[in-house]
């Protein structure tokens, strides 16, 4: 082997070391070609064990450490204290919410009174029965009925206030109606005014009829009827019957109340409060202000009304003289009845503007409501949309009327009207109005768009013509 040989084994021999694999015994040896000699302990891992409790209790009583924990539970404390005390604040001077007054079904819509059965419809109770779509569609909430009770005028002696009439149908007649007119969420209060055909309603005594009337009341109430109505109601209320009469219908099992309802004419404001407070009945039907009169003093009597009672005690019915007269604008007055605070009762007919003593057509109107006049169907689709839209007095004059109303945060509405033969410009600001509100339903179509929106200052509305603002709830 020659010299050149030799060297390149050595090289070859050196490489090949280097190209061995590093092991435990290369590491702890003596490494080559610019390797490094490294150690690995045999125990890498430190272990702490922590203090222990008798340490910790040591430093735990250090004087540091105590100051530190009462100072952060005094901060706790005082923390709490200031949530505490921020909160009954809060609550002490936030504004009261208006309580809302207790809400019977007499309250929650209007009420509609058939006083003739066969003038309403030719197969008196059945024909009633047979109605009740109609005035379902209408979102009738009670039916004041009747009488129907048997007497013969002025004579108490025929008096059967638990007998019905047979030329208005059957027992058994109204106690179908009375089913079919639950199951429609229409209640039925029966008319029980004793002479309802004579001179006087209470023939001159009505202590004498008091006992008669309380058997009444709880035979019908037993039979399923929602309530009594009493016409002249001021005549039996100051008898000394009247508080047993009032005890039957302030007993009560838990299920739906059954409503003593009355009426009074002719009484002013301060006659019709001592009605109410000593007749204690759930609902006092009153009419309307005579619309001869002018709009400040009728605006005045409403207002007096209103403040001398609980709203939800309080009805208003379109008297027949409103209606008689062909200048009364009829559906002038269904918008004021139907906004004016209490429960409008309406008579059969009112919804059409059929006027006084134009019976005869009463019942053709209700079968087939295409056999109605243009004007009639005009009323009616008017009266229908009130239904569906179911104060502080702003503005009057003395043909005109305008007023607020508001009911928990709903959309408060502003109904005005205008009674005259003239123009009249209202200025309907106050500090809870906005400059402009929408207009919901008027009986100027030609000059109020319905949905459009008006200005509220120096707001003109034509002759025997109504219209129901709206805006949005401010809080």
């Amino acid at each position: 082997m020659n010299k050149e040989d030799d060297m390149k084994e050595v090289e070859l021999n050196e490489m090949d070391q280097e190209k061995q694999p590093m092991t435990g015994e290369t590491l702890t040896g003596t490494e080559k070609n610019g390797c490094v000699k490294v150690k690995v302990p045999e125990d890498t891992e430190v272990k702490f064990a922590g203090l222990s409790k008798e340490e910790l209790m040591k430093v735990a009583g250090t004087a540091g450490w105590v100051r530190t924990r009462w100072v952060l539970l005094v901060l706790f404390w005082l923390g709490w204290i200031g949530m505490l005390a921020g909160a009954i604040v809060i609550i002490v001077q936030a504004p009261r919410c208006k309580p809302i007054p207790e809400m019977n079904w007499w309250n929650e819509g209007f009420l509609y009174q058939i006083s003739d059965v066969n003038t309403f419809s030719e197969n008196g109770l059945k024909g009633v029965e047979e109605k009740l779509d109609y005035l379902n569609q209408m979102k009738v909430k009670g039916l004041v009925l009747g009488p129907i009770h048997t007497v013969q005028a002025d004579q108490l002696s025929t008096l059967e206030l638990t007998s019905i009439n047979p030329e208005f149908g059957s027992e058994s007649q109204l106690i179908s109606l009375l089913d079919r007119a639950h199951r429609k969420g229409i209640s039925v209060v029966l008319d029980l005014t004793p002479n309802y055909e004579g001179v006087s309603v209470w023939f001159n005594n009505a202590a004498s009829v008091a006992e008669r009337l309380k058997e009444a009341c709880v035979y019908w109430l037993n039979k399923g009827v929602d309530g009594i109505f009493l016409s002249h109601l001021n005549d039996i209320a100051y008898t000394e019957a009247w508080p047993s009469v009032q005890d039957i219908f302030n007993q009560t099992d838990g299920t739906k109340k059954r409503a003593l309802m009355g009426s009074v004419t002719s009484l002013s404001v301060d006659e019709v409060s001592l009605v109410l407070n000593r007749s204690g009945v759930d609902l006092l039907l009153n009419g309307l202000p005579d619309p001869a009169e002018p709009g400040e003093r009728q605006a005045q009597v409403i207002k007096n009304h209103y403040f001398s009672h609980l709203q939800m005690s309080l009805g208003w019915c379109l008297s027949g003289w409103t209606l008689g007269s062909p200048a009364v604008p009829v559906r002038l007055y269904q918008m004021l009845l139907f906004t004016l605070p209490g429960t409008p009762v309406f008579s059969a007919g009112d919804e059409i503007g059929l006027k006084a003593g134009n019976t005869a057509s009463c019942s053709l109107y209700l079968p087939l409501i295409q056999t109605l006049q243009e004007e009639h169907i005009a009323v009616r689709n008017f009266f229908k949309t009130l239904t569906h839209l179911r104060g502080k007095d702003l503005f009057s004059s003395p043909t005109s009327l305008a007023f607020v109303r508001l009911w928990d945060q709903r959309e408060p509405f502003l109904p005005a009207m205008n009674w005259g033969n003239d123009h009249v410009t209202m200025n309907l600001t106050y500090r809870d109005l906005p400059t402009q509100a929408q207009v919901r339903l008027t009986t100027d179509a030609a000059n109020l768009a319905v949905d459009s929106m008006v200005s509220l200052e120096k707001f003109q509305l034509g002759p025997k013509q109504a219209v129901l603002l709206s805006y949005p709830y401010a809080g």
